[in-house]
């Protein structure tokens, strides 16, 4: 009987919450405290592409990674050698408490101190492992030697979209090819391997895109994928959709934000802002690329930064640690 009037009485309590319009916070109150923090609930370490401080990269590294480590990020992608050995860069990552788990390395021959991806693949997987890489992902694709385009004066950026434009179906699968040959290698030195995005990659060609090409015709066995989701929605994706149609392939992402003033293009041109200043959807976005197999979760910014480079990682921190999804 006891047991039916408290059943009672709970149901008429909230229905008096509902009738006073409280029932509704209350309930997003509860399940807040339920499932806390996106990052925290996960587990997951916030990282940092250290792309975003590279004016400090040359002049003060050891300043930059006390830095990011002072705002709470436990982890890093570097996006070069940055002029130091491998060895070199682990001891100022140990000393700060920052673990090194990710690393752009260009499609080129690189050099004998930092080769590149068309370089030697063994002396650059036993130099990640010495960082403690897990994941290699090239940064950009190489523009093909038979592209037959030449950049004019000043042309800039829009260069790189022409070169998209006309890549055509068959060069994107023979880029699918040579990543994939890439992955193979790495993966047998026990590095895994992916591609990171921009915003040139999703060019039509034919009835798909450069990405679509990309994604579909690569060895999921041994390529995997980056999202830089700045430039993706620059170029006019759905983010969570796209991770949903290719869910499987991501490892990597890159928590990038624009503001609303972007309009859609091919052509390496976005109005960046911090992490969560801008109009992408972070609470649906990062269960997305959760479910589809994101867990090295990597911020960066693109220049120009209306805040200081170090402030903007510090704001984009503050949003994302505390951030439920």
């Amino acid at each position: 009987m006891e047991r039916n009037m408290i059943s009672l009485s709970r149901r008429g309590f909230m229905q008096a919450l509902a009738a006073s319009g409280a029932a509704a916070p209350l309930a997003a109150a509860c399940q807040t405290m339920a499932s806390g923090p996106f990052f925290a609930s996960k587990s997951a370490p916030i990282g940092i592409q250290l792309y975003t401080l590279s004016d400090m990269l040359a002049t003060n590294l050891e300043g930059a990674i006390s830095g990011v480590a002072k705002i709470g990020y436990k982890t890093v992608e570097i996006p070069s050698y940055m002029g130091k050995t491998p060895a070199q860069l682990r001891e100022i990552f140990n000393r700060h408490g920052v673990k090194c788990t990710g690393a752009h390395i260009g499609m080129n021959l690189g050099t004998e101190a930092a080769p590149g991806l068309r370089g030697d693949l063994n002396k650059l997987a036993a130099d990640m492992h010495i960082l403690g890489v897990t994941h290699v992902y090239a940064p950009s694709m190489a523009i093909p030697t038979d592209i037959g385009l030449t950049q004019n004066p000043g042309e800039g950026y829009a260069y790189i979209s022409r070169v998209a434009e006309a890549m055509g179906e068959e060069r994107w699968k023979k880029l699918a090819a040579e990543l994939t040959d890439i992955g193979r290698k790495l993966k047998a030195n026990g590095i895994a391997f992916g591609y990171h995005n921009h915003n040139f990659e999703f060019a039509k060609a034919g009835n798909r895109t450069g990405y679509d090409i990309m994604v579909t015709e690569s060895d999921p066995a041994f390529v995997s994928f980056e999202l830089d989701v700045g430039w993706a929605a620059a170029a006019g994706n759905d983010i969570p959709a796209l991770f949903a149609k290719y869910s499987g392939r991501y490892t990597g992402i890159h928590l990038k934000d624009l503001k609303a003033s972007t309009v859609p293009n091919i052509n390496l041109k976005m109005d960046p802002t911090e992490v969560g200043s801008g109009k992408l959807d972070w609470a649906k976005i990062l269960p997305a690329a959760w479910n589809a197999g994101v867990r090295n979760y990597y911020l960066e910014q693109e220049p120009p930064f209306e805040e200081g480079r170090m402030e903007a990682a510090e704001i984009g921190y503050k949003y994302l640690s505390t951030l439920v999804a």
